[in-house]
C-alpha cells in the first residue's frame, strides 16, 4: 500500500484492511479519516495521505467524529519492523516520550535527539512529541468518555504537561472542548458508564481482521502462573485477569475472549491513571491486536502444508508478553517454580481481586535473593540492562544477550524473542524448511501448535 492510486483504492471501497496502516485527509473539510470511513467518498483532488494520525493533525486536520481514526488498531509494521524507526514507535507506544521525554527515546536507541527526530519526520511526517501528543489525546478521549474523573485530572493522567496544553491539544485534534467532548452524543458519560468504572475503565481493543480469540485464550489459560493470572467463565466466554507492574504503580486488567466484531472487551483497574497508556500497548502487544491477519493468511495460506490449518483459523494470533522480563523468567525456570517465585518474592497487592494477589518479582529482587546460578544471572543481566527486552530493544542483541547467560539455550532464546519482544518472524523449534514461510514463521508456528 505504497502509492496514492492503491490508497484511493482502498478509500473507495471503504477497506477495513488498511484501518492504522494509513490515514486519509480532505482538504475541503479539514477532517481526516481511517480508510474504511463510511461517509462518501471525496474526490481524489481534495485527498492527502498520511502514514499516522498525528501526521495528519500537525498539517492541521482535525479527526473525523463518524469514524474514529484514532481508535483504529496500530500499524503492523511497527511489530515486524527491527529499524530505528520501528524500535521508536514501539517505545513511543508504551509511553517511553511520556516519561523521559525526547532525550530518553534517543538515548534508549543509541542516537542523539536530532537524528531520532529527523528519521521519524522523515518517514512518517510527524517527530516523536507529535506522534506521543496524538496518544495522549486518544487516551484523554478515552478518560473523558468513560469516567467520571475531574477534566484536570484526566489532563495530566493522559500525559500533557499542563491544563491548557491539553484544552488546546483536544481542540484542535478533536474540534470541541473537552467537556463537549465528554457529553457528545451516544458516547458521553452516563449512569451505565459511570457504573462501570467501579469494575475497571472499560475499553475496547480494536484488531482488524478476524481474531481467532479461542486459540490465543487456550494457550494463556495453559500457560496462567497462580495469583498474578487466572481464566474465568466457561468455552467461549472467558476471561483473562492478570496482574501488572507499571512504570507508576500496579495494575489489574481482564480481557474477554467474546470478539465484538472488531475488538475485545476489557477493564483495566490501575493504582496511577498514568499508567493507562502503558498498560494498553502491552495488552495490544500480549493479544497481538495489532497484527495484520491478511498478510499473514495470503503468505501462510500458499503453502499447501499450511493451507489448511490457515483456512480452518482465520485470524490466528501470535501472542506476545504483557511483562517481557517476566516471560524470560518463566521461559527458563518453567511454570511451576515461577509460581513458587511469585509466592516467596512477589509484591502483595494492596488490594487483591479474586486469585490475584501478588504481582511477579522484579528482577532487582530475583537476582538477590535466588540460589540458582542461571536464575541469578539472567536476573542481573534484566536488571542492570545488561540485556534488554523493553518495547523498543533491539531483537538481535537481546537474543545475543540471552545466548551468552548460562541455562539459556537457542530454542529458550527464539522464543523469548517471539513472545517477549514480539517477533512475527522465528522459529524456536527449528523446523526444516521454515525458511520458507517467512516474514510469518511465528505464525506458522502458532498454527502447528494449535490442535
Amino acid at each position: 500500500m505504497r502509492d496514492d492510486r492503491t490508497r484511493y483504492e482502498a478509500v473507495s471501497s471503504r477497506d477495513a484492511r488498511f484501518d492504522g496502516e494509513f490515514f486519509f485527509a480532505v482538504e475541503t473539510t479539514g477532517i481526516y479519516c481511517r480508510p474504511s470511513c463510511a461517509a462518501v467518498t471525496p474526490k481524489r483532488k481534495n485527498v492527502r495521505f498520511f502514514p499516522t494520525a498525528a501526521a495528519a493533525q500537525a498539517n492541521g486536520f482535525r479527526a473525523c467524529r463518524r469514524c474514529r481514526p484514532d481508535a483504529v488498531p496500530g500499524s503492523a509494521e511497527w511489530n515486524a519492523r527491527a529499524d530505528v524507526v520501528g524500535r521508536a514507535m514501539r517505545m513511543i507506544g508504551d509511553g517511553v516520550v511520556d516519561r523521559e521525554g525526547v532525550p530518553g527515546l534517543a538515548h534508549r536507541l543509541g542516537y542523539s535527539s536530532r537524528q531520532v527526530q529527523r528519521q521519524l519526520n522523515a518517514e512518517l511526517g510527524a517527530g516523536p512529541v507529535a506522534l506521543a501528543r496524538a496518544q495522549r489525546a486518544h487516551t484523554a478521549r478515552v478518560l473523558l468518555q468513560t469516567t467520571g474523573l475531574p477534566v484536570t485530572e484526566i489532563a495530566f493522567a493522559s500525559g500533557f504537561a499542563s491544563v491548557r496544553q491539553f484544552n488546546d491539544t483536544i481542540r484542535r485534534i478533536y474540534a470541541r472542548t473537552p467537556s463537549a467532548l465528554r457529553a457528545e452524543a451516544g458516547t458521553g458519560l452516563g449512569a451505565a458508564v459511570r457504573e462501570a468504572t467501579r469494575t475497571g475503565i472499560p475499553l475496547r481493543l480494536a484488531h482488524r481482521g478476524p481474531y481467532a480469540a479461542r486459540e490465543v485464550f487456550d494457550l494463556l489459560a495453559g500457560e496462567t502462573v497462580a495469583r498474578i493470572e487466572e481464566i474465568t467463565g466457561g468455552a467461549g466466554a472467558r476471561t483473562y485477569r492478570r496482574t501488572l507492574r507499571l512504570p507508576y504503580g500496579a495494575g489489574i486488567v481482564a480481557v474477554d475472549e467474546r470478539s465484538a466484531g472488531a475488538w475485545l472487551d476489557a477493564r483495566i483497574h490501575l493504582t496511577d491513571l498514568r499508567d493507562l497508556t502503558t498498560a494498553v500497548q502491552r495488552l495490544r502487544r500480549l493479544f497481538d491486536l495489532d497484527a495484520d491477519p491478511y498478510a499473514v493468511d495470503e503468505r501462510l495460506g500458499a503453502d499447501p502444508g499450511l493451507a489448511p490449518r490457515v483456512a480452518a483459523r482465520r485470524g490466528l494470533r501470535s501472542p506476545g508478553a504483557a511483562d517481557p522480563e517476566e516471560f524470560a523468567v518463566r521461559t527458563l525456570v518453567g511454570r511451576a517454580a515461577a509460581e513458587r517465585l511469585v509466592e516467596t518474592y512477589g509484591k502483595v497487592l494492596d488490594a487483591p481481586s479474586g486469585g490475584l494477589t501478588h504481582l511477579f518479582p522484579e528482577p532487582g529482587v530475583l537476582a538477590g535473593a535466588v540460589d540458582d546460578p542461571a536464575l541469578r544471572a539472567l536476573a542481573a543481566a534484566l536488571a542492570d540492562g545488561s540485556v534488554r527486552l523493553d518495547a523498543g530493544a533491539d531483537r538481535d542483541e537481546a537474543e545475543r544477550g540471552l545466548l551468552r547467560l548460562p541455562g539459556i539455550g537457542p530454542a529458550a532464546a527464539a522464543l523469548i524473542r517471539m513472545r517477549a519482544l514480539g517477533d512475527p518472524d522465528v522459529d524456536p523449534d527449528g523446523i526444516p524448511g521454515s525458511q520458507r514461510w517467512r516474514p510469518w514463521r511465528s505464525y506458522a508456528v502458532r498454527h502447528l501448535e494449535c490442535r
